[in-house]
C-alpha cells in the first residue's frame, strides 16, 4: 500500500520525507521489521519503541511513526510524528487491512468477570442461528469453526485487525470480542467500528496496572464513551457502576438486571448442580448453567441478541441448548459420589460468586473444600481478599500456587494467609505444590462433598520463572477420581 493512502485519514503533527513510499507491512516489534516495513514506535510498560528506531532502519524500515523525531534523520526514510503512537497503530492497521470492522458487526464485552462466557456464548449462539461468526476471547480466537489459541484477552492492534480481515475474507457477519481494561487504556481497540458494547460488572482486579479503582473504572468507561450513536450499550444495572458506564455514551442505552426493573429481566426459579430454571423476559427456560452470576451472563447474551435483531423464541431455544464455557463452573463427578468444580475465578468477587452459587444449592450435609491460589507479578492487594472469600464460604481451604511467574510461591501464599480471620485459621492449610493440593482435597473429600478448584479454569499450564509447564486442573482431579480423560 502507498503511504499516502494509508495515512490520509490519520491526524499527523509532522511528516519528514516522501509520502509516496510503498508500505509492505506494519510492525511495532523492532525484531520483525524487514525491508519495506512501516515501524510504529510505541511507549510500552516495559520498553520504549523509540529506542529501537535506528535498529529498524538498519533492518530496512522505510517509514517510522513516532511521537518524538530522532535527532539524526536518515535519508530515504520517511518519519511521521504523531501525538499517540498507540492509537495510531490501530488506525494504521485498520486502514492497511481494509477497515475490516466496517464489514462486520463487532460487539465488545468488558467487565471484571463474565467476559469470556458472554463473548463465547454469543459466538456459539450466532453459529447456531446460521451465521458465520468470529470470536476473540481469553481462551481462543475463532473464525467460524477454525481455532487459534489466544495469547491475550484482547490481542494487540495489529493482530486484531489481521484477524478481523480474515473474518471478512471468511464471510463472517459478526465478531464477538472481549475488551480488557488494558486494551482500552493501551488503545488496542483503536480503529474498530463497534456495533455494540456490553458491561458485565467491575470489581477488585488489575490494580497492579491501573493503580487505583477509579482509574480501572475510567478505563472500562472509556470503551463506552467511544461508541457511536449507531451502536448500542448493554449494561448490568445490578452492578453499582453499571449506569456510570452509560453516562457519556452516544450509543443506544440498554439495561439488564436479575434484581430490579430494567429493559431485560431474568429471575432464577430453580438452581441445581446440573442446571437452573429461569424466567427470562417473561418466559421459562431450563439451562445447563448454575448460579446467579450465570443467570446474569445469559441475560446479557439474550439482550444483546435481541439488540442485534434476532427472534426472541429462537434465542431462548438456543440458550436452553448451550453448555458452559470450558473452565467455567465445569463439573467432574467421581464414582463414589464426590463433586469437583473447576472454575476460572481469579478475583475476590468471582470467587465469591462461585462459592455463592455452591452455597445456594448445597444441603449443608456435605463439606465444601476450596483449592485456591493467586497469580504472581499481578495485583498483590487482592491476595488476602481471595483467601478471605474462600474461608467465609468453605468448610476447608487449601491455599496453593497459581502461576507464580517470577515470584516466590511461598510468599504469595503468605500474602493470602494475611486475609484469613483468626477464628478460621484451623480450617486452612497451605500446600505450595498445586498437584499435591488438589490430591489432598480429593483425599479429604467424602461422598457428597464438593471440591472447588479455583483460579485457572481452562488454562493448561503453570507459569513458573518464565517457563510454562503443562498443568490442567481438570486432568489432575480426574486422575484423583480415577477417571481417564
Amino acid at each position: 500500500m502507498i503511504l499516502n493512502e494509508l495515512i490520509k485519514n490519520i491526524s499527523i503533527i509532522e511528516i519528514v520525507g516522501t509520502n509516496q513510499a510503498e508500505v509492505l507491512d506494519i510492525q511495532f516489534d523492532s525484531r520483525l521489521v524487514k525491508p519495506g516495513s512501516l515501524f510504529v514506535a510505541q511507549r510500552g510498560v516495559a520498553s520504549d519503541g523509540h529506542q529501537f528506531i535506528a535498529k529498524t532502519i538498519a533492518n530496512g524500515a522505510s517509514t517510522v511513526v513516532c511521537e518524538v523525531l530522532p535527532e539524526k534523520i536518515q535519508p530515504g526514510v520517511t518519519y511521521i510524528k504523531v501525538a499517540d503512537s498507540n492509537e495510531i497503530l490501530g488506525l494504521l492497521a485498520s486502514a492497511f487491512y481494509g477497515f475490516p470492522s466496517q464489514n462486520l458487526k463487532v460487539v465488545g464485552v468488558t467487565g471484571t468477570n463474565g467476559k469470556t462466557s458472554i463473548a463465547t456464548l454469543l459466538y456459539k449462539m450466532f453459529l447456531k442461528l446460521g451465521y458465520k461468526v468470529g470470536l476473540l476471547s481469553t481462551i481462543s480466537y475463532r473464525i467460524n469453526e477454525s481455532e487459534e489459541t489466544a495469547s491475550h484477552t484482547t490481542p494487540n492492534a495489529l493482530k486484531i485487525q489481521q484477524l478481523m480481515a480474515e473474518m471478512v475474507e471468511a464471510s463472517c457477519q459478526y465478531c464477538f470480542m472481549e475488551v480488557s481494561s488494558h486494551a482500552v487504556h493501551q488503545k488496542r481497540i483503536a480503529g474498530i467500528a463497534f456495533a455494540g458494547g456490553i458491561f458485565t460488572n467491575i470489581t477488585h482486579d488489575h490494580l497492579d496496572y491501573h493503580k487505583t479503582f477509579a482509574e480501572y473504572i475510567k478505563a472500562k468507561k472509556a470503551f463506552f464513551d467511544s461508541l457511536s450513536a449507531e451502536a448500542f450499550a448493554v449494561t448490568n444495572i445490578d452492578d453499582k457502576n453499571g449506569l456510570v458506564m452509560l453516562q457519556n455514551t452516544a450509543a443506544k442505552k440498554v439495561t439488564f438486571s436479575t434484581r430490579a426493573m430494567a429493559d431485560y429481566r431474568c429471575k432464577m426459579l430453580e438452581n441445581h448442580f446440573d442446571g437452573m430454571l429461569l424466567n427470562m423476559d417473561g418466559q421459562e427456560i431450563w439451562t445447563r448453567f448454575v448460579g446467579k452470576f450465570n443467570a446474569s451472563n445469559l441475560l446479557a447474551v439474550y439482550a444483546t441478541a435481541i439488540q442485534l435483531g434476532q427472534n426472541k423464541d429462537s434465542v431462548l431455544t438456543i440458550i436452553s441448548e448451550l453448555f458452559p464455557v470450558q473452565g467455567r463452573f465445569e463439573t467432574v463427578r467421581s464414582a463414589d459420589g464426590k463433586l469437583a468444580i473447576i472454575d476460572y475465578a481469579h478475583t475476590p468477587d468471582a470467587l465469591k460468586n462461585v462459592l455463592g452459587a455452591i452455597s445456594e444449592i448445597r444441603t449443608r450435609n456435605e463439606q465444601v473444600i476450596t483449592v485456591v491460589g493467586a497469580g504472581g507479578d499481578r495485583d498483590k492487594t487482592k491476595r488476602p481478599e481471595m483467601a478471605k472469600e474462600a474461608v467465609l464460604a468453605s468448610d476447608k481451604v487449601i491455599l496453593t500456587s497459581d502461576n507464580p511467574r517470577t515470584e516466590d510461591p511461598a510468599q504469595i501464599i503468605k500474602d493470602m494467609e494475611a486475609g484469613v480471620p483468626a477464628h478460621s485459621k484451623s480450617k486452612v492449610v497451605s500446600i505450595e505444590n498445586r498437584r499435591e493440593a488438589i490430591k489432598t482435597a480429593a483425599l479429604l473429600a467424602r461422598q457428597g462433598d464438593i471440591i472447588l478448584i479455583a483460579g485457572k479454569g481452562h488454562e493448561n499450564y503453570q507459569d513458573v520463572k518464565g517457563v510454562k509447564h503443562h498443568f490442567d486442573d481438570k486432568e489432575e482431579i480426574s486422575n484423583c477420581f480415577g477417571i481417564n480423560n
